[in-house]
Order: C-alpha cells, then sequence, then structure tokens
C-alpha cells in the first residue's frame, strides 16, 4: 500500500489512499464515517469531510439490492482468477474494483454544501462527466441507470463509471469507480450493476492509448471539489 497523502481544502481534505485491499479501506471509511456522524451530531468546529482516492486489488462488490444471481461465477472460480466478493451497505447491484481502476470514496456533510442525495449523485455524476471531456470524450447520463456512460442514447451504450452511495443524517459513504486503464475481462465475469445488455468501457479503451490512475485522480479531485464549492 502506497503511504496516504492528503491535501486540505478548508475543512475538505483530499486523501491519497494509494493501492489498498477492499477490506481495510471498508474499515477505514466505517470509522471515518462514524466519526463525521458523530461531529455532526455535536457541532464540532474542527469537522472534516474527505475526498478519499484509492485503486483496490481485484474485488466485486453486492450492494443491499443486488442480485446475487448476478455474480456468474463460482467462489473457487474466483480464487483463480486472485479476486474476493463483498456483500456491503451500499445502493445500487454488483459492480468489480481493480488495478487501474480509481475508486472514490467521499466522506461529506451534504447539508454543510446545500444538496440532497439526488443533487449529490448528479454532481458526482457530473465531476466524472467533466473528466471525460478533458480526454476528448462525450459521456453522459442514462435514466435509470445511475452512473456515466459512453454512447448513453446509441446503439453501443458502455459505462465507463459506476457509482453507488450509502448516506445517513445526508453523511455519505462508498462513491464511484472511473475504469481508467482497467483490466476490463474481469466484467465479463458479472452482470456489471445488472445490466445485461450493456458494455462496459475505460478512459483507455475509448482513446485507444494508456491513461494512469495517478493523471486522473488530480482531475476527478479537481472537478469534485470546485463542484462542492460552487
Amino acid at each position: 500500500m502506497q503511504s496516504k497523502r492528503k491535501k486540505r481544502m478548508g475543512n475538505l481534505f483530499i486523501e491519497d489512499w494509494g493501492l489498498i485491499d477492499y477490506a481495510q479501506a471498508w474499515q477505514r471509511q466505517e470509522a471515518l464515517f462514524n466519526l463525521r456522524l458523530q461531529q455532526k451530531a455535536t457541532g464540532g468546529a474542527e469537522a472534516i469531510d474527505r475526498i478519499i482516492l484509492c485503486e483496490h486489488p481485484h474485488v466485486y462488490t453486492l450492494g443491499r439490492s443486488g442480485k446475487a444471481a448476478n455474480m456468474l461465477i463460482s467462489e473457487e472460480q474466483l480464487r483463480r482468477i486472485g479476486a474476493s466478493f463483498f456483500h456491503i451497505d451500499r445502493g445500487g447491484d454488483i459492480t468489480y474494483h481493480g488495478p487501474g481502476q480509481l475508486v472514490c470514496y467521499p466522506i461529506l456533510d451534504l447539508e454543510h454544501y446545500g444538496l440532497g442525495l439526488k443533487d449529490y449523485i448528479h454532481l458526482i455524476e457530473e465531476a466524472v462527466i467533466r473528466v471525460c471531456a478533458y480526454y476528448g470524450i462525450e459521456a453522459g447520463r442514462l435514466e435509470k441507470a445511475t452512473g456515466v456512460w459512453i454512447d448513453a442514447h446509441g446503439p453501443l451504450p458502455r459505462k465507463i463509471c459506476a457509482i453507488g452511495v450509502r448516506s445517513s443524517r445526508y453523511v455519505t459513504m462508498h462513491g464511484l469507480a472511473l475504469n481508467v486503464c482497467t483490466d476490463l475481462r474481469y466484467f465479463s465475469y458479472i452482470n456489471p450493476c445488472g445490466f445485461v445488455d450493456k458494455g462496459v468501457t475505460s478512459l483507455s479503451q475509448e482513446l485507444l492509448r494508456e491513461v494512469t490512475v495517478q493523471e486522473v485522480k488530480q482531475l476527478l479531485g479537481d472537478f469534485l471539489v470546485g463542484l462542492l464549492k460552487k
């Protein structure tokens, strides 16, 4: 695991956790989420919001409303491909995380930014759409399909970013997973986000050249902060 780096903007920290095991990141998230809830309840002046950026080793996660049938391989096959599996407490169905995918976990008090949950999801989608636009890729939304899509209303819709959020008293955790230079073969073992008729893609796949997670981290963090502070 890379060392954790922090960048502070007012009461908002951007933290880089590098490559970190999913279970360890989830445990850290839970601790910070509960701390933020406590800070909100007590009205502490030192309350801190965080945008956490990281990557994970190969892992599949299934949200509260997800269907186990969307995992298409057995536990033995999971071990064979070097992946793990977790049932987790976010919204959404099944998704994949792995090297080359930028994962972002904002732990924020949405009331501090004047946001409801629907507005917040729209905001994080917008940040990813702006990252794609920076690379000359037109991305957008698809009705009843949270996340960010390429060719959303065309013949070949493909998801470039999955989103799944948990909130309590308007404090958030979990977040988004943006495919940068991800090994897309790992999506073939699931019905991503429950869809059987749509594809997945990455920045590198769309551009036909390598894009690194490190360069995208800066962009995504800056766009999120800019949108939150509007």
